[in-house]
Formats: C-alpha cells, sequence, structure tokens
C-alpha cells in the first residue's frame, strides 16, 4: 500500500508498505547491479549510510550467478545479506543496450549474452520467472526501450509491443506468487511507461497502463541522451496521468539537480549509477558542487570532502589522505568516495522529504541548487 502523507505542489511526501518494510519518499535507490554496490560497499554499510532501497538487475543475475542458483540459496535478500526491500529492473535496458545480436518477436527477445555470447530468449513471462526466483520486493515489467530519437511510426510499434508485454507480466506475476514454492508470494509489479521524447505517444501510453491498476508506474526510456529541459518537458506532460496514489518512478536518473527538479514534478522513486561510477573516479558530490579529489590542489587539504557531512569518509579522513589513496590506486579511496556519494544522496532525500513536510520544498530547492552551482 502507498500512502501519500503530504503535498507540496507536485512535490510529493510519501509511504509505500511493503513485506520488506517501508519505503519513505521521494526515495533514491542505491544501484547494486549485480547483488553488490561497485566499490566494495557491503551491505552493513549500506545501512550505515541511510539506504533505504537497493536496486538489483534480472539480465545480470540470470547470467550470473544465475537465478535458479539464488533461489535454492533462499533468493536475493538472503543471498545478499539485505533485509531491506529491492527493486529488481526487468532486464529490458540490458538486453536492449548490452546484449549482441538481438531479434525482437511479439513472444520476446533472442541474443546473446555479453559475457559469453551463450544464446538467451527472454520474453515477458520469462523476466517474471527470474524476478520471482529472486525473490525481490518490486519486480518491473519487461518492455522494450527503444531508441528515444526513434521515429514516430516504429515508436507506436514499439510502446504497443510493451503495452501487450505489460498484461503478460501482470498475469504471470499473478501465478508466480500463487505458488506454494514462491519464496516471496507479495512480489509488487510496476509497469512502465515509454514512448520517447512524443509527450502524445507517452500521454496515450499512460492511460492505457493505469487501467491495469498496478502497485506503480514508471517513466522509462528518458536520460538517454536526450536534453534535460527534453526530459523535464516529458514529466511535466506525462506524471498528471500516472495516479497520484501510486508511486511514479524515473528510472536511471540522476544528477542531484534532475532529482530535485523531478521530485519538483511528482516522481518519487529514483535510480542512478552516478554517485557510485563518480566516486570510484574520485568525483564527489557536496553542496557546493562536485569535486575532483585528483586536482592538485587537495594535496595539503585537511578538510573532509565536506564540512559536517555525516558520512564514514567525512567522520575520518581527510580530502588530502583520500586524494593520495586514489593517487596511489588503492580501493580504499574508491571504497570512501563511493560511500561519500551514496551517503550525500540518501541524505538528500531526507532533506527533500523534510522539506516537503514542512512546505518549504520551493526555497529548499531554490538553495540547495544555487549552492550546487556556485561558481568556485
Amino acid at each position: 500500500m502507498y500512502e501519500v502523507i503530504k503535498k507540496d505542489g507536485l512535490a510529493k511526501r510519501g509511504r509505500l508498505h511493503t513485506v520488506h518494510g517501508v519505503i519513505e519518499t521521494p526515495v533514491f535507490m542505491n544501484v547494486g547491479t549485480a547483488a553488490a554496490i561497485k566499490g566494495a560497499v557491503s551491505t552493513d554499510d549500506l545501512r550505515n549510510i541511510k539506504t533505504q532501497v537497493e536496486l538489483s538487475n534480472t539480465y545480470h543475475l540470470h547470467v550470473r550467478p544465475g537465478d535458479e542458483v539464488i533461489k535454492k540459496l533462499g533468493g536475493l535478500h538472503k543471498f545478499m545479506n539485505w533485509d531491506k526491500p529491492i527493486l529488481t529492473d526487468s532486464g529490458g535496458f540490458q538486453v536492449f543496450s548490452l546484449a549482441k545480436l538481438r531479434q525482437i518477436h511479439e513472444e520476446g527477445v533472442r541474443f546473446q549474452s555479453h559475457i559469453d555470447g551463450h544464446k538467451i530468449f527472454m520474453g515477458p513471462e520469462e523476466s517474471m520467472q527470474i524476478q520471482s526466483n529472486l525473490a525481490s520486493t518490486i519486480a518491473m515489467a519487461f518492455d522494450e526501450c527503444p531508441s528515444s530519437v526513434a521515429d514516430r511510426t516504429y515508436m507506436r510499434e514499439s510502446v504497443a509491443r510493451t503495452t501487450r508485454w505489460l498484461k503478460r507480466c501482470q498475469t504471470e506475476m499473478a501465478r508466480l506468487n500463487s505458488l506454494p514454492d514462491t519464496i516471496n508470494p507479495n512480489q509488487m509489479l510496476f509497469g512502465i511507461n515509454q514512448g520517447g521524447v512524443y509527450e502524445d505517444i507517452r500521454i496515450e501510453h499512460a492511460k492505457q497502463i493505469v487501467d491495469l491498476d498496478l502497485d506503480g508506474y514508471a517513466v522509462g526510456g528518458l536520460a538517454v541522451g536526450e536534453s534535460h529541459e527534453e526530459m523535464y518537458r516529458i514529466l511535466e506532460e506525462v506524471v498528471p496521468y500516472l495516479p497520484e496514489q501510486k508511486p511514479t518512478y524515473l528510472m536511471g536518473v540522476g544528477t542531484p539537480i534532475n532529482i530535485l527538479e523531478a521530485v519538483d514534478r511528482g516522481v518519487d522513486f529514483f535510480d542512478c549509477v552516478y554517485p557510485s561510477r563518480n566516486g570510484r573516479h574520485g568525483h564527489v558530490y557536496t553542496n557546493e558542487g562536485k569535486l575532483n579529489l585528483f586536482n592538485a590542489k587537495y594535496e595539503l587539504d585537511e578538510r573532509p570532502i565536506e564540512e559536517g557531512c555525516g558520512c564514514p569518509a567525512c567522520q575520518s579522513y581527510s580530502r588530502a589522505y583520500i586524494r593520495h589513496l586514489l593517487k596511489a590506486k588503492e580501493m580504499l579511496g574508491m571504497r570512501l568516495c563511493v560511500l561519500h556519494n551514496l551517503y550525500f544522496y540518501n541524505n538528500m532525500m531526507e532533506e527533500i522529504r523534510e522539506a516537503i513536510e514542512a512546505g518549504e520544498y520551493q526555497s529548499y530547492k531554490k538553495r540547495k541548487i544555487e549552492g550546487m552551482t556556485q561558481k568556485k
């Protein structure tokens, strides 16, 4: 069950009740594609840096170690020692972005594994079966991920196929949740709105999938090359057609500023690899913008990454030390930067929730963006 606790303009402060605990929204989901956050971050670390939801990927776990293996070991929560909610991405995006020699059919997609080239078939039923084996809290529907700049004719055909696949996902999930050996019979299903940058196709698709009364709705196929302004425009057009009383998830987004803008347009679930990927390259987020700790000016800098930050890196180490670790290619440097960035995102979401509750979201957003974009 999802409840809206407070609204401030279109910004929503909500709460999603799941079998693995309550998710306070807006929320940023920490991306652990292959059941681990890149950067040597453990699930104990995730608890310490305010993580609410961990996100893993159906395709990656299917090819390695195999979803059947994870089911035999008691499901993904037990496998990775994480007792809070997990969302699994359906694998659709990876099938269309990573796989070699893919062929799209009405039944699903035939493709070759990006790891060893072996042939795989994945359709709506297969994706649901894999996610059921993983026993995640929230499963994503299997969809086609066309290029955001695909022509209008192809986009219409693609979106119609995604709708047909979504209905098959819903039917298969209901079947799987009723089986006696299903690890999580309360698995939720989120559908995905597609349509590229064509707002009329997006709106038409939103109207169709809302009728299926799913547990939540995602906006997919953005943050894949279009401008930030185009993304915001599409959100402004499509989010009003998604149910306010269900979670709205903007997939694969984004920068802190992207998140602040999307919350302002009614979005309350986010995920992105930016904080961990940037952290592994020594780029860290602060309230005064992003820092590159490889820069020579930090060689003798005894301050933490950010004054007042409660993350493990800032509590114990200086910019100078972390820079040394990065330069020496010591894994600890990468790990500390990732921990800081994830804490920064998780803490920002906490601030967002507090600002909406206080009815001060606009002033908070303005202050936050001004701080992060100031000229140094």
